[in-house]
Order: C-alpha cells, then sequence, then structure tokens
C-alpha cells in the first residue's frame, strides 16, 4: 500500500533520513522501531505530507503522492495520530468525533439557511457513526466528557476514534501506547486488532513498548542514524546484532557475543 523509495531529509548538515526505501503491505500492522534520534518520526512526516523530502519519493497504491499536503492525503485515505493528542478541548468526545467527516452541509451557510433539512439529516448520520465509533473504543461514559478533561491514554483512543470517521486506507500511530497505563493499553491493542481484522486497516506504528509491538507487530521495521537498518518478524529483530548494538551503543554487540 506503501512504498517509500530512497527517501532523504536533510536539516543544513543533519541527514535525519538518509536513503530509506521500504513498503508497508496492505493488511498488515508494520512496527517502526529504533533508538531515540533513528529518524522515525521524520519519516511520519514526509510519508504524511508534513513536509517535503530532500529527495526520494512517496507511492500511495502505486500513485505518486510525495507533493501531497495532510489534507489531500487525508482524502485518500491516509491519517496519522500525533504522540502528543491533538483534541479540542473544550469539545466532547462526541463532538471531536462528528467534526471530523469532510464536506458535511452545515460547514456552508448557504444550507443552514436554504437547506436546513438536510443538515440535519446529515448531522444525526454523523452522530450516529460517532456513537458507534464510541460503542466499539469501549468508552460510552465518556461521550458527553470534555476532551481536556480526558486521561493521556483516552486522548489516544480518542485519537483512534477521529481515523474511524472516513474510510481510512491507512493509519500511522506515532506512540500511541506512550504514558498510557496497562488497561487502558490493552483497549488500544485490541481496538487496533479489531479495525485491521474487521474492517481491513493497515496500520504503521512507531511504539517504543516492545510487547505492544510484539502483541500487534508483522513485519517489524528498524531503523537506526536515519538509515534502516533491517526487518522481519519481532523476534527475528530482537535477536538480530545490529539492533542490539543501535539500541545499547557501540561495542556491546561485541561484548555481549564474547560472553555468550
Amino acid at each position: 500500500m506503501i512504498r517509500v523509495e530512497h527517501v532523504s531529509k536533510h536539516f543544513g548538515g543533519i541527514r535525519a533520513v538518509d536513503d530509506v526505501s521500504l513498503e508497508i503491505e496492505a493488511g498488515s500492522i508494520t512496527g517502526l522501531i529504533g533508538p531515540n534520534g533513528a529518524g522515525k518520526t521524520t519519516l511520519f512526516n514526509i510519508v504524511a505530507g508534513h513536509f517535503p523530502p530532500t529527495a526520494g519519493r512517496v507511492l500511495l497504491d502505486g500513485e505518486d503522492v510525495t507533493e501531497l499536503e495532510p489534507h489531500e492525503l487525508f482524502h485518500k485515505g491516509l491519517l496519522r495520530t500525533f504522540q502528543i493528542a491533538h483534541e479540542f478541548s473544550t469539545l466532547t468526545v462526541l463532538e471531536n468525533l462528528m467534526v471530523v467527516p469532510a464536506h458535511q452541509p452545515g460547514e456552508e451557510l448557504r444550507h443552514t439557511w436554504f437547506n436546513f433539512a438536510r443538515v440535519r439529516e446529515v448531522e444525526a448520520q454523523v452522530k450516529e457513526r460517532a456513537r458507534e465509533v464510541i460503542e466499539f473504543l469501549e468508552i460510552p461514559h465518556l461521550e458527553n466528557e470534555l476532551a481536556g478533561n480526558l486521561s493521556g491514554g483516552q486522548k489516544k483512543l480518542l485519537e483512534l476514534g477521529r481515523t474511524m470517521m472516513v474510510d481510512a486506507k491507512i493509519v500511522f500511530l506515532d506512540e500511541v501506547g506512550a504514558g498510557v497505563n496497562r488497561t487502558l493499553l490493552q483497549t488500544i491493542a485490541r481496538s487496533i486488532q479489531r479495525l485491521n481484522t474487521e474492517r481491513g486497516y493497515t496500520f504503521c506504528l512507531i511504539e517504543h513498548d516492545m510487547d505492544f509491538v510484539a502483541r500487534l507487530c508483522d513485519p517489524v521495521i528498524v531503523m537506526a542514524e536515519g538509515r534502516l537498518l533491517t526487518q522481519g518478524t519481532v523476534d527475528q529483530v530482537m535477536h538480530n546484532e545490529d539492533v542490539i548494538e543501535a539500541y545499547l551503543g557501540t561495542g556491546r554487540k561485541h561484548t555481549r557475543v564474547a560472553a555468550v
């Protein structure tokens, strides 16, 4: 579904992403891991259209989307969440979901004046869909809670729910488990798995919690120092000596091997 071809991103003399090529298969839950500063979020930002690459290109279903803006990619079904949730804090959970679908007739003043029946009809449909999402995410008790009052984990669930309000093809999740308690993390994991198996969502997620990655992801892609290091199953990646060295530091690999 996504093909990244020889993508680089330079900030002055810093190569945040350096000639990375990878593929994300349709229907997969792909993990993207690596030590801090590996270039993972920068790569996410390039794929999601937040800034252009210095070199290379990104394809979605075979179409070159390298130059498209985030809102244009949104309409093509490519969505992303952020490590720090971006909720409308003074709106309720229900309202946060209802604002997501594009081209609602109530957004245009002329419709509110001359076609109010249509505005109310579409709003009722959107509200019904939002309530279905809330039930899916197992948070019906939060429907009328202001989003600003939610915990960090609940805000992550809300961000995931917003991707369900449109026909998403692929969702990029940036550290969806960061700062989330274990109980709520299980709810998030179940929701991602159900969206993948029941609704055909493709996911790519950045995550540092390896238990979370092991439960959800196959394959796992590893980045280090802006480059693609390796990819494979969780077990293959976690026993890869280059991955161990990237996480533990120069020289640790050889020490570990000698000790074994």
